[in-house]
């Protein structure tokens, strides 16, 4: 085969970087080809319409390509079709770039052989294997060294330092070998025994072999050679360096004239035995983390824990160093197998902007926005505030858009943080537009989840941020009017009404909780035994504070009738199966119960017997659940040496709010709503079930017992 050798050496579509950067059908959209109209099996369109359907399910990809060349075996067309839309979501499996090339080789030309190659190395730029499969294809296709030659350097630039860079280091040698270029092949091992690769001693022995078994003059560069005669000619002292193929000397050392050609031998192995012993010590200190790395290539499914904090420990200890290169290349080595973990595309955007690379950094995130986390809120959370910071507004109001179209409407935190953005900004009405258009919404459904809770993200802003008590009842109040009364409303309305001057609303309340924890069988959203347990156990804290003698025995009364007397009833039904099963004697024994306390005499003691949720403290903000289908390591925190990154360091988690309990005084506020689970990115696949443990995301664990209003004195 013959094709364009030189537009292949120096093929570089126009306004592209080599980085992984976005563009051929890497940045999420499919490169727009002139596909004709095609008649698609009946097999054919029904994988068509689910990958449409859900563009991540992996498995039905994977079918569909099957499919395709099975019953389009020689169709052109149709194979570019599910290539390109594959490849625009799943950009950094390689293989598939493999098989895209050898069907374009097989039923094309050369040039879109070449073309498919280099938007793999454009989308996963870091991988040895996709250079190596590259320069493979060129030795079998054109004749000319330079040409090969310069393939081969274009891919050791990126990933001739990785550790397992010698798959690719090998094939260079072996061509290298069968053209008997011997200099070439000497400055390649010179080359290698620089970095601390996998195999670094076997490369050694052999530089050694053919440093024995060729002529000094067949093993130096011309650079070499020329720098040996020079120093003959001038009779004194030279200097030797080690000149690389960019013409950049190294260190240089100094070389008496006259000596004999074993001494020169001898020193040009010393120099590089320094070398190789450099890289061997370097070793030492990274293979630990090298051979904890299982899974280097990117995969669908989730990486083990240990293998994750792996990578944070191996950059951890890169980025302590003084290398910015090795920073950088390891990073997009790990972000190839970490590829659908937001906190390690966080984190690399977060070193680069600590190392002042902003286009770095804008690179990173847009990767992650764009393709390969771009289903997850927490990364469009942290690209507005990262927007934001960088002075992009419009940037930053536009995340928060594609959160509310397409990312995850209705999720809680996208509200409240972009209404807080726009309140920092000074526009307090805009912030209130977006709370009111988010509730507009919320309640033309039919059942919403998240309303309650966004009625008091509201409120608590009209408060806390604005200062308007006023409006802060009238957003509580007002709403009750319109929907059912839920835990999180009556909790903040409770709150709000005790740190507010006298008078109180005590009968408006006691009318809202007894609404509220009154049983009723035709209420299909009723709420559970144990969240209207808890609020009637929090509105008799608040009587006892503020309430008269009458409101509170009647508050007592509806509670012990309603909670008290059931857990006696399930008291005694519980002793009787403790009965059944033991002796008929003792069974005898326990005819006659020692008479008990009266419901009413155990009121002296009450509170100590009342649920978690009257002895709480003020809820705290939620942690985040660990339910996801897809794990992404949330617990990640900030590692030694990672914590200066300053206000984004919390981001190594997904997004959900965090905050110290408040206990502070009258002004703190209680966080009114629990979990929301944001809908994560997932991959439809064949996969081990995942443990029962992490099979619900809401249940959390109960805070202590202590008094729920006891901390505001």
């Amino acid at each position: 085969m013959n094709g364009g050798a030189g537009e292949m050496a120096s093929y570089q579509p126009t306004g592209v970087i080599e980085n992984g950067d976005l563009s051929n059908a890497v940045g999420g959209t499919v490169v727009q080809q002139p596909y004709e109209d095609v008649v698609y099996t009946a097999e054919e369109e029904r994988l068509w319409n689910m990958v449409r359907d859900n563009c991540l399910d992996f498995n039905s990809w994977t079918a569909l390509i099957d499919e395709t060349e099975k019953v389009a075996e020689n169709d052109i067309i149709k194979i570019r079709k599910v290539y390109d839309a594959f490849l625009a979501e799943f950009p950094l499996c390689y293989g598939y770039w493999k098989k895209y090339a050898d069907h374009e080789g097989r039923l094309d030309s050369v040039d879109k052989v070449v073309e498919v190659y280099e938007r793999a190395v454009l989308a996963v730029t870091y991988s040895v294997e996709i250079w190596l499969h590259y320069c493979t294809f060129a030795i079998s296709t054109y004749e000319d060294l330079d040409t090969i030659r310069r393939l081969f350097e274009r891919g050791l630039a990126y990933v001739g330092t990785d550790y397992g860079s010698h798959i690719l280091w090998d094939e260079y040698i072996r061509y290298e070998e069968s053209h008997q270029a011997w200099s070439h092949l000497a400055m390649i091992y010179t080359r290698i025994l620089e970095h601390p690769i996998q195999q670094l001693d076997r490369y050694y022995y052999c530089f050694k072999e053919l440093a024995a078994s060729r002529h000094l003059s067949e093993i130096r560069t011309p650079e070499e050679a020329a720098m040996a005669a020079a120093t003959a000619e001038t009779g004194g002292q030279s200097l030797e360096g080690e000149v690389r193929p960019d013409g950049v000397e190294q260190s240089p050392k100094p070389v008496s004239a006259g000596l004999t050609e074993a001494e020169e031998l001898e020193k040009y192995i010393a120099i590089r035995e320094e070398m190789y012993k450099k890289a061997k010590e370097f070793e030492t200190k990274i293979i630990g983390f090298e051979t904890a790395i299982r899974r280097p290539y990117f995969h669908v499914r989730p990486l083990d824990d240990p293998e994750l904090e792996n990578w944070h420990t191996y950059l951890d200890f890169i980025e302590r160093g003084d290398d910015f290169n090795k920073v950088v290349k390891l990073y997009e080595r790990c972000l190839i197998a970490c590829a659908n973990y937001p906190e390690f595309w966080i984190r690399y955007v977060l070193c680069m902007e600590a190392s002042g690379s902003m286009e770095l950094a804008n690179n990173a995130l847009a990767r992650a926005t764009q393709v390969f986390v771009k289903k997850q809120p927490e990364i469009h959370l942290f690209a507005a505030r990262f927007m934001e910071l960088s002075g992009d507004v419009m940037g930053a109001r536009t995340e928060f858009q594609l959160l509310y179209s397409e990312i995850s409407p209705g999720l809680l935190e996208a509200v409240v943080k972009h209404a807080n953005m726009e309140n920092r900004l000074g526009d307090k009405d805009a912030a209130f537009s977006i709370y009111e258009k988010a509730i507009a919404a919320e309640r033309e459904k039919e059942q919403s989840q998240i309303l309650p809770m966004l009625l008091a993200q509201h409120s608590r802003f009209a408060y806390l941020v604005v200062g308007n008590a006023e409006k802060a009842w009238e957003i509580l109040a007002g709403s009750l009017e319109h929907i059912q009364p839920s835990k999180p409303l009556l909790e903040v309305i409770i709150h709000l009404e005790s740190i507010q001057p006298s008078p109180k609303h005590v009968d408006y309340l006691d009318s809202l909780v007894e609404k509220f924890i009154m049983p009723n069988p035709e209420n299909p959203y009723m709420a559970s035994t144990t969240d209207r347990e808890e609020i009637s156990s929090i509105f008799l804290e608040f009587l006892d504070l503020f309430g008269d003698a009458q409101s509170i025995k009647r508050a007592e009364n509806r509670h012990a009738m309603l909670f008290l007397r059931q857990k006696s009833m399930l008291t005694s039904k519980k002793r009787n199966a403790e009965d059944f099963l033991t002796s008929d004697k003792a069974k005898i024994a326990k005819t006659y119960p020692e008479p008990g306390q009266s419901v009413m005499g155990a009121y002296p003691n009450a509170q100590i017997q009342w649920p978690a949720g009257y002895g709480q403290k003020a809820p705290a903000w939620p942690q985040t659940s660990q339910s996801q289908g897809q794990q992404w390591n949330p617990g990640y925190a900030p590692q030694p040496g990672y914590a200066a990154y300053g206000g984004y360091a919390n981001y190594g988690q997904p997004q959900m709010p965090t905050s110290a309990p408040q206990n502070a005084s009258y002004g703190a506020y209680p966080s009114p709503y629990a979990v929301q689970a944001y809908p994560q990115q997932t991959y439809a696949q064949a996969a081990p079930a995942a443990p029962a443990a992490a099979a619900t995301a809401f249940p959390q664990q109960q805070a202590p017992t202590q008094p729920y209003y006891g901390s505001y004195y």
